[in-house]
């Protein structure tokens, strides 16, 4: 568990509240794209990694996304600084978040397009020395 209140100037919620966040988070809908990415946006503040928590989500989110509404996002078509930018903003609105994962939505839920997600998602996070299609 993650027990640092701050990444890049982002205030995440404190350890002591991390079992309430969870428990809240557990019991909120994700059956709308706008529930889903409420859900997701809570879930980032509630950081309960010390290492991982953006990967993890981006991955989360994309089986939400799939179970609910047979889609996925294809992260390839997000800016990093974009997609960094509006998840800072995120605690206040959605909207940009919303809108960003709106325009990059697809339908393709094959194998190809999931490993090139989670190859873009290492990429946000600094990590692009091996590549999944590579190993």
């Amino acid at each position: 568990m993650s027990t640092l209140p701050t990444k890049d100037n982002f205030q995440f919620a404190p350890r002591i509240f991390l079992e309430q966040s969870l428990a809240y988070i557990d019991k909120l809908p994700h059956e709308t794209f706008d529930e889903i990415v409420e859900k997701y946006a809570d879930m980032n503040i509630a950081h309960p990694f010390r290492e991982g928590n953006g990967r993890s989500m981006r991955i989360w989110l994309d089986c939400m996304l799939r179970d609910s509404l047979g889609r996925v996002v294809d992260w390839n078509s997000i800016d990093k600084d974009e997609y960094f930018n509006a998840m800072v903003r995120s605690h206040v609105s959605t909207g940009e978040l919303k809108y960003l994962l709106l325009q990059a939505l697809t339908e393709d839920l094959g194998q190809a397009t999931y490993f090139k997600g989670i190859d873009h998602s290492y990429y946000y996070e600094g990590y692009n020395l091996y590549r999944i299609e590579d190993l």
